[in-house]
This record gives C-alpha cells, sequence and structure tokens, in this order.
C-alpha cells in the first residue's frame, strides 16, 4: 500500500461487531449484515516466516506507534456483525483518512464483499483470529490453526493481513505473544478504546466516544473502534463519532496513518519480496 494520506514526510520517510471484539467484553453474537456471496476454502497451512517481525517488536503487544510526530492510527475491529461499516466507510472516503481493519475469518466468511470494499478503499488490514477465543486457554497449536485459519480466508478474499495481529478481548501473555511472532505477526493493541461498543444502553454516547478518542491524543496514539453494532440497542457509536474524531484530531494538528508506520521503510520492503 502506498503512504497513507496525510503522512508526514517524517514519518513516511521512517516508515479494532460488537462488543467484546476485542475488549473483553464478551464475543458479541449478531447475525451478519449480509449473507456469504461465496464460498470459502478451507485454510491450508501457511509457512511462518518469524522475520516478518522486527526485533523491536517481538515480544510486544504494542500500544502506540513509536514517533514524535502528530499522528493517529484509527483502528476498526470486526468480529460480529458490519452494522457501522458503510458509514465509517463513507466517512473516511469523504474525509480522506486511511484506517486499519483487524478481521476475524468468521467475520470474513460471513462478509467477504466487506473484505473486497476496505481493501479496495485502499485501507490496511489486519488478522484478528478466526473464531475470536481467549489465546492464553489455547495450545499452541490451536493458536496457530487460529492464526491461520483468519489469514488464508483474509488472503481468499483479496487482502493480506500480514503481519498486523490483534488479540481477542485484549487477552494475552508472554507465551501467545511469542506463538504469533513466530508466526510472522506483530501484536498490535491500542492506546484508547473509544468503548463505543457499549452503546447508548451501556450509558455511552457519540459524544462520549469522540471525547474520549481525543482526550487521549498523543503522537503515535492508536484508537480501537468497533465495526458492529451495540446487540441490546442496536447503536453504532463508533461510526457516529467518526466524523467529529476526525475533525476535532485534525484541528489539533494531527494526521492519520495505518499501523504500517510501525514498520520501517527495510521491513516493509522485505516483507513486499516475500
Amino acid at each position: 500500500m502506498a503512504a497513507p494520506v496525510d503522512t508526514p514526510p517524517a514519518l513516511s520517510a521512517a516508515c479494532g461487531d460488537g462488543p467484546g471484539d476485542s475488549t473483553g467484553r464478551g464475543a458479541g453474537s449478531a447475525a451478519p449484515a449480509s449473507p456469504s456471496t461465496g464460498t470459502t476454502p478451507t485454510p491450508e497451512s501457511t509457512t511462518a516466516d518469524p522475520s516478518a517481525v522486527p526485533d523491536h517488536l517481538r515480544g510486544k503487544d504494542v500500544t502506540e506507534i513509536p514517533t514524535v510526530d502528530r499522528v493517529v492510527a484509527l483502528t476498526f475491529d470486526a468480529g460480529a456483525d458490519s452494522a457501522g461499516l458503510p458509514s465509517i466507510l463513507r466517512t473516511l472516503a469523504d474525509r480522506q483518512v486511511p484506517a486499519t481493519f483487524f478481521l476475524t475469518g468468521q467475520w470474513v466468511g460471513s462478509n467477504p464483499h466487506g473484505v473486497a470494499v476496505i481493501h479496495a478503499d485502499g485501507h490496511r488490514l489486519g488478522n484478528h483470529s478466526m473464531t475470536h477465543p481467549h489465546f492464553p486457554a489455547l495450545p499452541d497449536r490451536a493458536i496457530r490453526d487460529e492464526v491461520q485459519g483468519a489469514e488464508q480466508r483474509i488472503l481468499a478474499a483479496g487482502a493480506d493481513p500480514r503481519p498486523l495481529f490483534r488479540f481477542p478481548f485484549g487477552d494475552r501473555d508472554e507465551r501467545t505473544i511469542a506463538a504469533v511472532n513466530d508466526l510472522g505477526y506483530v501484536a498490535v493493541r491500542w492506546t484508547v478504546d473509544t468503548l463505543g461498543w457499549k452503546g447508548t444502553s451501556g450509558g455511552m454516547s457519540a459524544q462520549e466516544v469522540a471525547d474520549r478518542a481525543v482526550d487521549a491524543l498523543r503522537p503515535g496514539e492508536i484508537v480501537l473502534m468497533h465495526l458492529g453494532a451495540n446487540p441490546d440497542d442496536g447503536t453504532t457509536l463508533d461510526a457516529d463519532a467518526l466524523p467529529d474524531v476526525i475533525e476535532r484530531m485534525r484541528a489539533a494538528g494531527y494526521a492519520f496513518v495505518t499501523l504500517d508506520a510501525l514498520l520501517s521503510t527495510g521491513d516493509r520492503r522485505r516483507l513486499a519480496a516475500g
């Protein structure tokens, strides 16, 4: 992917659906917004590439981009429905803002067209596991199956999630971080969770969502938002708050990047070369 819109020269040169998608509050079970338009091949084993993870990012669940530049990475997790996706993509396109989307394999199976649209709009995709389990409870073989299963579904849908991974529920330990590193993935957490997944039934509003994102503003901030609706009240607060979030961050002098900003130019060239 080309250098994202709004990327400052200095950084360019150097270089998270329902509640519980990665927040630890429940897995979310809303039905997909639209039926699958095709079949997804059974995941096949892929070749691990540990070298895809730069040494300075191994063993970490990254919470911010290491930079002094005024940049923010907006990230959206997809694990349940896709109710907020049309609005989110429209807002990002209208304002020419790039973002990173972490997808589960199950979501991809139900929303192959959504994957294609996200990718066609120039956004970055990441791996969010196949079925959204608690990784510390899994044996090593199951971790491999979860990561590679989602990888194969995303690849089959026409995009490549490597090397970005986000743990379901944000639930991880040293062993699980090492396991995803050994599969060629950088573990990426967040600086702030907007809590939009709580919905109005959980006491949140679009204004409070925007305030949480902006109050945490700092160079390299990673913002966690979600694609889906709250299953109890049907609200999509992250999608509703997004225009205000972007406007206020730009007014504060910030630009927007994808999580490729975590990788140096050399890292990205090595990955592109296979």
